[in-house]
């Protein structure tokens, strides 16, 4: 069979995902075959996802945190409103969940795999409308959803404001901080679990924490609350078990702690201005090249660009997605630099 090489970065400017840190690709390697899913067997492994959970807390704003490390942020949405659902029997035969229509469509998976109704409010200026999600909120509400560095535009939603509604309406709150959660910590956003009373929340160290993929993470402000998920495990040496998959690789969790242990807080802190600085230089360029930008909040930029010329752009090797509305979106990872983004400017005039 024909050896394949992986995809070199250098030209992915859509992704959430980037090069993971030295010290978590081999931490990654060494873990490899563990699984943490059987706690019992592989300890050494489980005492390392306790750990990751810690750091993830600190990132977080949350003390004694409760949570585990998923598959990625989809897992972790799926067992937020798992946890929301099954809190709520008894309570409701027809639990719906309240976002925004900016949140991630894993919640549309939720909603199918669980028979959970969605209920999407509209935005304004990109970000979740409160009183629109206010309107959606009825008794069967089980959780109300936040997004804190939405996928398309790398907003953050009033998460305060979005706690105090699930609090007032019996609801659980769940933050999806999946890509913005290493980020925002050194912003003026109010986000975690200090700033608000979030119940739940989705934090991915293998996007801008820069573990290795599989990293995901879910957090809970109480460990009761992971409770609802729990199931027997009678064969294993654990008695029960909270994850949503059973076997999981321990590559994930060894490459989170080393990732968080190397940068946690100044290299992330260093790592977050230059994507920002980067992130309005390019939103100035293209501006001063005519096109209409949205503004980042986080560094995301959105930006109109007609359809032959992201045709090109892709001949040319860049991949880039789009938004719902047709922009071409630029998430500024740490793989993306001011060289690669002055080598897709230098691109952009060719195609143009």
């Amino acid at each position: 069979m024909q050896r394949a090489e992986p995809q070199d970065f250098a030209r992915v400017l859509s992704s959430m995902c980037t090069r993971p840190h030295p010290s978590a690709r081999a931490a990654a390697e060494r873990f490899l075959a563990t699984n943490p899913g059987d706690p019992g067997t592989y300890r050494t492994v489980a005492a390392l996802e306790r750990e990751a959970v810690e750091l993830l807390g600190e990132v977080a704003s949350l003390s004694d945190p409760a949570g585990y490390v998923t598959s990625g942020g989809t897992e972790a949405n799926v067992q937020a409103v798992r946890i929301a659902r099954n809190r709520a029997r008894g309570r409701t035969d027809a639990p719906n969940v309240v976002a925004p229509e900016s949140a991630h469509f894993s919640f549309t998976k939720a909603a199918d795999v669980l028979g959970v109704e969605l209920r999407r409010a509209p935005l304004s200026d990109y970000r979740a409308d409160v009183d629109a999600m206010a309107e959606l909120v009825d008794a069967d509400t089980v959780c109300v959803v936040g997004v804190a560095g939405s996928t398309e535009y790398g907003r953050v939603d009033p998460v305060p404001a979005i706690a105090d509604l699930a609090r007032d309406r019996g609801a659980l709150c769940h933050v999806d901080a999946a890509w913005g959660g290493f980020a925002l910590p050194f912003t003026d956003h109010d986000w975690d679990f200090a700033d608000a009373p979030v119940d739940t929340m989705t934090i991915d160290p293998h996007k801008l924490g820069r573990a290795a993929v599989p990293a995901g993470g879910l957090l809970a402000r109480d460990g009761s609350l992971l409770d609802a998920l729990a199931i027997d495990t009678p064969y294993l040496e654990s008695t029960a078990q909270v994850t949503l998959t059973g076997t999981r690789s321990g590559a994930g969790v060894a490459s989170a702690v080393a990732a968080m242990e190397a940068l946690w807080p100044d290299g992330y802190a260093r790592e977050e201005a230059r994507a920002a600085a980067d992130a309005e230089w390019l939103a100035g360029e293209l501006t001063a090249r005519g096109y209409e930008v949205v503004p980042p909040t986080l560094p995301l930029v959105a930006v109109d660009l007609p359809d032959r010329t992201v045709e090109a752009l892709r001949e040319r090797g860049w991949r880039l997605s789009r938004t719902a509305a047709g922009e071409a979106r630029i998430v500024v990872m740490p793989h993306v630099t001011r060289g690669v983004l002055s080598a897709f400017l230098a691109d952009l005039d060719r195609v143009e």
